[in-house]
């Protein structure tokens, strides 16, 4: 009985060890971007996924997700634009600028019967604000409910080039 118990506690007293020196190198927050003004982001989608030994496409919603995380103060998205897996333009999602309010989120959704875009599509979203304020976060949700799959891809920020 007592060399169960001594065991018993040397395994949790060797897991927490382990799981003080591990974990901490495995679960790091995103690191902080600092503050921003205002940016052009490119979020991959994949609109379709290959399946199987024949590849066959299988369709995927996808929602294209945007998030104000600045607490203070709004943005405008200026862009919203869609391209399909050779980079051609397919469509602009907003028409106007729009605001997002501190905390606010909005987003765009594509059917997953829309094969417009192809399995390398993509979004490139403009913002821009007043002040510097925290970065938005801007991510693409990929699914299919009824087989259960789930993916999403986080934007990255690209440069623009002078014209």
């Amino acid at each position: 009985m007592f060399t169960e118990t001594y065991h018993k506690t040397k395994v949790l007293w060797y897991s927490l060890v382990l799981a003080i020196v591990f974990v901490p190198l495995f679960a790091q927050a995103e690191p902080d971007r600092g503050l921003s003004s205002g940016e052009t982001l490119y979020v991959p989608i994949y609109s379709n996924v290959y399946s199987g030994p024949k590849g066959n496409p299988f369709q995927l919603a996808t929602m294209l997700s945007i998030h104000n995380i600045d607490p203070k103060y709004p943005f405008t998205l200026l862009k919203v634009d869609y391209y399909d897996s050779s980079g051609k333009f397919i469509e602009s999602y907003i028409k106007k600028p729009l605001v997002l309010k501190p905390f606010a989120h909005t987003f765009f959704y594509l059917k997953e019967y829309d094969t417009r875009g192809g399995p390398g599509a993509n979004f490139v979203v403009k913002w821009r604000a007043d002040k510097n304020i925290n970065q938005p976060i801007v991510e693409a949700l990929m699914l299919d409910t009824r087989a259960g799959l789930s993916f999403s891809s986080s934007g990255k920020v690209i440069t623009e080039h002078d014209k």
